[in-house]
């Protein structure tokens, strides 16, 4: 399998080089787009996760998970869902990454990129535009500031991504200002991007998007964050202008018991039709909220449950076809064991509840869907 060959060479890529670690996995917080090394250097990290991921209710015939996830994909086989080797080089003024991936996360959440950069986890480069302020100005592609997780599933709270997470960006393009104040407590990013989740713009789309991200920590404990998109992901002929809000909390990160509360709310103009006319007045809303609980029970063992809920009944972002789209509950509960700070081994079982009966059986379709993952991450 060409994943192997990739994965190999990253590992002995990385043989070559001092560790560095992007992110701990205590704190999901942390930007993955930029590592943090010493001024003037030039860092090598990586990072890989095998799973194996078995789904219950789809056929046996069956080789992947439902449609709207991205992670985790392929059922009952042993797979790679992400392993990356990332270069990274920072100084007083200047700074960049280079991170090229492997994986069914690539495979599947990368299609409508062109083949040479589906491979391209993030390609940035930086330039510190004031001597005394904490203002960065970069361009490129890079990991989504929407929302709480990311594609690296060792440093997100459970095994699986959440339904707000997959069907939101994880990887954005173009070019943002970021400003850090001095005293540490509040992010402001404004970025002017080529669209949702678009390396290259959509065929027919000719405006560019604009995303934001403001985020507060009052304090050790607390962090609370509104990112937005405004652009589209339609042609223009359609004339569907898109309008997201990302919210969340993030409440006593490193504290024995640990707590995320996410709420995703979306709309879509309606379309233009074959006749010119639009299709009715007002707009499609879809809306995601989430909350996940985690109990630290020592430094290498943690529990985690989810609950989520997704509505989407006009098929904007996750389209059944059934009479009432997609309206779904989900539910997990999942332990980690940290083999070593940079290795860990986790174990989810996850059930779905949906309104209609959308998800793929041996005959008829169910309204649930039961399955289970296990993963190996290491970073390093």
């Amino acid at each position: 399998m060409k994943y192997t060959v990739y994965v190999m060479l990253a590992v002995a890529g990385s043989a070559m080089a001092q560790p560095s670690f992007a992110q701990q996995a205590t704190d999901t917080t942390a930007s993955t787009s930029t590592v943090q090394p010493v001024q003037n250097s030039l860092t090598v990290s990586g990072y890989i996760e095998a799973y194996y991921a078995h789904d219950f209710t789809a056929p046996k015939t069956s080789q992947e998970r439902p449609g709207f996830l991205y992670n985790h994909k392929r059922n009952r086989e042993i797979n790679v869902n992400l392993a990356f080797i990332k270069a990274a080089y920072a100084s007083e003024r200047v700074r960049g990454n280079l991170a090229i991936q492997v994986g069914t996360y690539a495979q599947y959440n990368y299609t409508a990129e062109q083949p040479l950069l589906r491979n391209v986890y993030e390609a940035n480069a930086g330039v510190k535009l004031s001597k005394t302020r904490d203002l960065w100005l970069d361009a490129g592609i890079f990991t989504s500031h929407i929302g709480f997780e990311s594609a690296i599933s060792k440093d997100c709270w459970t095994l699986t991504r959440s339904l707000l997470a997959e069907n939101s960006p994880y990887y954005l393009s173009g070019a943002k200002l970021t400003y850090n104040t001095s005293n540490g407590k509040w992010t402001l990013l404004g970025s002017v991007v080529n669209g949702w989740q678009r390396i290259a713009k959509l065929p027919g789309y000719t405006g560019p998007a604009i995303s934001t991200q403001v985020q507060y920590k009052p304090s050790a404990n607390v962090v609370l964050n509104w990112s937005t998109f405004l652009g589209s992901d339609r042609p223009d002929s359609l004339k569907q202008s898109r309008f997201f809000n990302n919210f969340y909390a993030i409440l006593n990160p490193n504290g024995t018991i640990s707590t995320i509360l996410g709420f995703d709310i979306g709309s879509d103009r309606k379309p233009i039709g074959s006749d010119g006319q639009r299709v009715g007045s007002g707009r499609y809303v879809w809306y995601s909220p989430v909350a996940i609980v985690r109990y630290s029970v020592s430094d290498a063992v943690k529990l985690a449950g989810r609950v989520e809920y997704y509505d989407d009944k006009n098929g904007v972002i996750i389209a059944t076809g059934t009479a009432n789209g997609f309206k779904t509950w989900g539910y997990s509960l999942n332990a980690d064991y940290f083999i070593l700070p940079t290795a860990v081994f986790r174990i989810e079982g996850k059930v779905y509840s949906s309104q209609d009966a959308i998800f793929e059986t041996s005959t008829n379709p169910s309204r649930t869907n039961t399955s289970l993952t296990t993963s190996l991450a290491i970073s390093f």
